[in-house]
């Protein structure tokens, strides 16, 4: 059996750019479908002509014209959404419920992927506010997919290592100190970091494979499961420095949230539940999931220590 066509929906974007990237280098026919609406923004506009220059296919469709969705589905064998579920640039989750209508329409998908690849939704069942709206939303684009009898693969892939070990696990950040650390709690808490290429990669991997085949993806790289004091040990091996500690008990944490606007809440949120709580190393992978790095230990996925090199 030949490898599936491909239809990457938020091609553009922070993880879909990587998305399109996997797709073409593990040899599927992608297609990456832009907004006619695009304007000026000439970033996209380059963007979207390398990857046609790299062998990609552009397909013109927008989420707000029925028609444009159900032409550009009926191309392909399976469909991966990625647009922005983050608040602090733009959440659109609920978009997708149009490109579930046009998915159900077209008839022909094997595979849809909607844009997850953060913690597991079915498992923030209790969730604070207003962080909540995320996974809440998910859940809704979940009960769609499900609803319409449409094949999935749910991707969790824990926490981006852009976000999360670019700061050291500080809300915030994006450069690691050399000088400083804010613990959150006793920083003792686990969490998962994966390199966002690794994501692509893994999720580029399960879309053919019938075991992940409605069923949740986890990607746990093993080396990758740390504390963020972990986190900030490695790093000052690999400055040779001790960094000067300090830390932020979760009362103080959430008196601090609430001084701040709306979408940086539900990002601090999420924050919480990580740091706090352990949220993403608290429970067992059930017979619903799967974990990508057992399914696919040929693919040697960056570990912290190599990903923070680069801030050297």
């Amino acid at each position: 059996m030949g490898k599936s066509a491909v239809l990457i929906v938020g091609g553009t974007g922070y993880l879909g750019k990587r998305l399109v990237k996997a797709s073409l280098e593990q040899g599927h026919e992608t297609y990456v479908l832009h907004r006619p609406e695009i304007g000026v923004d000439i970033e996209k506009v380059q963007m979207l002509l390398s990857f046609k220059q790299q062998g990609a296919r552009l397909v013109s469709g927008s989420l707000n014209d029925h028609r444009s969705l159900v032409d550009a589905v009926k191309l392909v064998d399976v469909v991966i959404c990625a647009i922005s579920g983050v608040h602090i640039r733009s959440h659109q989750i609920l978009l997708q419920l149009k490109l579930v209508d046009a998915i159900k329409e077209a008839g022909n998908v094997k595979r849809f992927l909607p844009s997850e690849f953060g913690t597991d939704p079915a498992r923030m069942k209790d969730a604070m506010e207003p962080g909540r709206v995320t996974f809440d939303d998910k859940i809704t684009v979940r009960k769609a997919i499900e609803a319409a009898g449409i094949p999935f693969t749910y991707v969790s892939a824990n926490c981006f290592a852009g976000y999360f070990l670019g700061g050291l696990c500080q809300p915030g950040k994006v450069l690691p100190s050399k000088e400083h650390v804010l613990f959150l709690g006793d920083g003792n808490q686990k969490a998962i970091y994966v390199d966002e290429d690794d994501i692509a990669m893994y999720t580029i991997q399960s879309i053919d494979d019938p075991r992940t085949l409605n069923k949740t993806l986890y990607i746990r790289p093993p080396k990758n499961i740390l504390s963020q004091r972990e986190v900030v040990e490695i790093w000052e091996k690999l400055i040779g420095k001790e960094l000067l500690k300090s830390s932020i008990s979760k009362e103080e944490f959430l008196a601090t949230m609430k001084s701040q606007d709306y979408a940086e809440q539900v990002g601090l949120t999420h924050y919480y539940h990580v740091c706090y709580e352990g949220c993403l190393t608290n429970f067992e992978i059930g017979i619903q999931g799967e974990e990508a790095s057992k399914l696919y230990p040929e693919v040697e996925y960056t570990s912290v220590e190599e990903y923070l090199k680069r801030y050297l």
